[in-house]
């Protein structure tokens, strides 16, 4: 019983509930904060890499030739986005926003229940991700909530994309491993 407690994870323990067992009479900052404070960190630098890579690319690269990465398999190629991944929905960019901005919300308000680092890092990526092509979205051309995404990493055969939509990639994949092993958010483990 008790080593199922410690796999799944009870609410009545002090571990469970994301406080660390005190040590030498000082306390540290609770486990949930902890990994709060991952996934904003992991956000901040998602979202930094990628507004800092759309600047340069805005500023050097668009309106110019493309630059060959590796020969012709890797280039990177200014265009400007106006729908989701790879193009679709060109359209629907009002709605694409309105989904950027729930998945904010969504994840915000999760991070209250977050005893798990893995998730942690996994949301951050979301949320970082999320928070760049956001800004692209309200803050560049035609409008605000219509503005286009900047994306420049071009693969052969491939879609254009940007590091936004690799992080939101990189996180959705965690997510799903996550989930396959059987880990919640809030730490606890299920043996199915």
């Amino acid at each position: 019983m008790a080593e199922a407690e410690r796999i799944i994870g009870t609410p009545d323990t002090p571990e469970a509930a994301g406080a660390e067992p005190e040590q030498g009479g000082t306390a540290s900052p609770p486990r949930g904060r902890r990994r709060i404070a991952v996934l904003f960190a992991v956000a901040a630098f998602a979202y930094t890499l990628d507004l800092v890579s759309k600047l340069l690319v805005v500023a050097k690269l668009e309106h110019h030739a493309p630059i060959e990465v590796f020969g012709d398999w890797l280039e990177f190629h200014a265009i400007r986005n106006p729908g989701a991944a790879f193009g679709f929905g060109a359209a629907f960019t009002i709605i694409f926003t309105m989904i950027a901005a729930a998945v904010i919300v969504v994840i915000a308000r999760l991070a209250r229940k977050l005893y798990s680092l893995p998730w942690a890092i996994a949301l951050g990526l979301l949320l970082g991700g999320a928070l760049g092509n956001l800004t692209d979205r309200i803050f560049r051309s035609p409008g605000i909530f219509q503005g286009e995404v900047v994306d420049f990493i071009a693969p052969k055969g491939f879609a254009v994309f940007n590091l936004a939509d690799s992080a939101i990639v990189c996180g959705g994949i965690l997510i799903v491993l996550l989930s396959f092993r059987g880990l919640d958010p809030d730490g606890t483990v299920h043996k199915d």
